[in-house]
C-alpha cells in the first residue's frame, strides 16, 4: 500500500493516466526521464551487461548440452533467464560466421600466390624462327595474347603498351641475326590494334542474360553480377599477384557478407519445413519457428566451436603434436553431435516415438540439405560478384 501511496498525484507524461508504479499501466512509458547524469548512465550500462552476462550462462550450457532444453522452457514461459530466441540466434550467427570468416582468410594466407609475370617475353621465344616471315608470325601471335588479358583490367594500357615493345625488340634481335630488316614501332602498333579489335569483336559477352519471364531490370541486374563474376574471376586467373591476391580476398569478403542474410531467409523455411511435416501436431507456426531459431543457435555455436578448436590445433601442432590429435577428436566428436542433438531435440520437443520421429528427422534434412545447398550456391555467386 505504501508503494502505491508514493506515487499519488503523478501522472504518465505520455497518456495522462495516474501512476501506480514505475511504469504506465496504460502505455507502459516509465516515470524516470531519460535526462540524466553520466554517471547514472554508466551504472545502469554495467547493471544491463552483467545482466545480459548472467542470462549467457544460463543459456549457452543448455543449448550446447541440452537438446530440446530451451525450446521447451520457453513453450513453458519461464524466459526471462534466458536471451531471447532471435537475439542468441543472430549474435551467434554473426559471431560463428566471423571466426569462420578469420579461419578461412588465415587458410588463404597460406597458398602461396603464383607470382609468375602475366607476359613473359625473351629471345628465346623466337629461337626456333628460321626465317625473317616464321619471326613475323610468333610476334603476331604473342600479340594476340595481350588483348584477351587486357579486356578484363588484368593488364593496364601502358603495360599493354611496354609489352608489346618488348616483343618487338626481341623479334629485332631474332632479324638482325638472319639478316633481315627491322620491324618499325608504328607496324607493330597497328598490328596490336588491329588484333585488338579482332579480340572486342570476337570476346563473347560474358554479361548477357535474358530470361524471357523475367523483367528486364532483373535482367540487367543478372547480368551485371554475370559480368562482375567474370572479371573478378579472370583476374584471379590471370592477374599479376598483386591482382589476384586482392580479388581472392574481395570474393572472400562478398560470400561471407551474403551468408548470414542468406541463413536469415532460410530460417523460416525451415520452420515451414517442421510444420509441414508436424501439421497434425496442432502447433502455431510461430513454435515452429521457436524450434528454428534454436536448432540454428545451435548449429552455429557448433561450427564457432569447431572453427575455434581448428584454429587452436593449428597454432598448437607445431609446439605439441600431441594436441593436435586430442583437439582432432574433440572436433570430430563436434562433428556427430550436431546431427545427433538435433535429432533428439526433435524427439522431446514433438514428443513422438523414435521411428516416426527419425524417419520425419531423415526427410527434413534431405529437403533442407538441398535447399541449403542452393541457398549457399546462390550465396557464393553473388558474393564472387562483389
Amino acid at each position: 500500500m505504501k508503494q502505491l501511496t508514493s506515487y499519488e498525484g503523478l501522472h504518465c507524461a505520455n497518456c495522462g493516466a495516474p501512476m501506480q508504479g514505475e511504469f504506465c499501466h496504460e502505455c507502459g512509458q516509465s516515470i524516470h526521464s531519460v535526462l540524466k547524469p553520466m554517471h547514472h548512465m554508466f551504472e545502469e550500462t554495467v547493471e544491463t551487461v552483467l545482466h545480459i552476462d548472467g542470462r549467457i550462462v544460463h543459456t549457452l550450457p543448455p543449448l550446447l548440452l541440452k537438446p530440446g532444453f530451451l525450446t521447451l522452457e520457453y513453450f513453458g514461459g519461464r524466459r526471462v533467464r534466458y536471451i531471447a530466441p532471435f537475439r542468441l540466434m543472430f549474435v551467434l550467427c554473426l559471431l560463428s560466421f566471423f571466426v569462420f570468416h578469420l579461419a578461412i582468410d588465415q587458410f588463404a594466407a597460406r597458398i602461396a600466390v603464383d607470382d609468375r609475370p602475366v607476359v613473359t617475353v625473351t629471345g628465346d621465344t623466337f629461337k626456333d624462327a628460321d626465317t625473317p616471315k616464321e619471326v613475323r608470325k610468333v610476334l603476331k601471335s604473342q600479340l594476340q595474347t595481350l588483348p584477351h588479358i587486357a579486356a578484363y583490367g588484368v593488364l593496364p594500357q601502358h603495360q599493354l603498351e611496354l609489352a608489346a615493345e618488348n616483343m618487338r625488340q626481341q623479334a629485332n634481335k631474332r632479324l638482325a641475326e638472319l639478316g633481315a630488316a627491322p620491324m618499325p614501332a608504328a607496324s607493330v602498333a597497328a598490328n596490336l590494334q588491329a588484333v585488338t579489335r579482332d579480340s572486342e569483336t570476337t570476346e563473347p559477352d560474358s554479361g548477357q542474360v535474358h530470361i524471357s519471364w523475367l523483367p528486364e531490370i532483373a535482367n540487367a541486374r543478372l547480368a551485371r553480377l554475370g559480368h562482375q563474376i567474370h572479371v573478378n574471376w579472370r583476374t584471379f586467373k590471370d592477374g599479376d599477384p598483386a591482382a589476384r591476391a586482392d580479388a581472392k580476398q574481395r570474393m572472400i569478403n562478398g560470400v561471407f557478407g551474403t551468408l548470414p542474410a542468406t541463413m536469415f531467409v532460410l530460417i523460416p523455411v525451415f520452420a515451414g519445413l517442421l510444420k509441414l511435416f508436424y501439421v497434425f501436431r496442432r502447433r502455431l507456426y510461430m513454435e515452429h519457428l521457436i524450434v528454428a531459431l534454436h536448432s540454428h543457435a545451435f548449429m552455429f555455436l557448433g561450427l564457432l566451436l569447431i572453427t575455434l578448436t581448428g584454429m587452436l590445433s593449428t597454432w598448437l601442432r607445431p609446439h605439441a603434436a600431441w594436441t593436435g590429435y586430442v583437439l582432432g577428436w574433440v572436433q570430430a566428436l563436434l562433428i556427430l553431435w550436431i546431427p545427433t542433438y538435433l535429432l533428439i531435440m526433435q524427439k522431446r520437443v514433438y514428443h513422438q516415438g523414435w521411428p516416426m520421429t527419425v524417419v520425419k528427422f531423415w526427410f527434413i534434412g534431405w529437403f533442407y540439405f538441398w535447399l541449403l545447398m542452393f541457398a549457399l550456391t546462390i550465396a557464393a555467386a553473388l558474393g564472387m560478384a562483389h
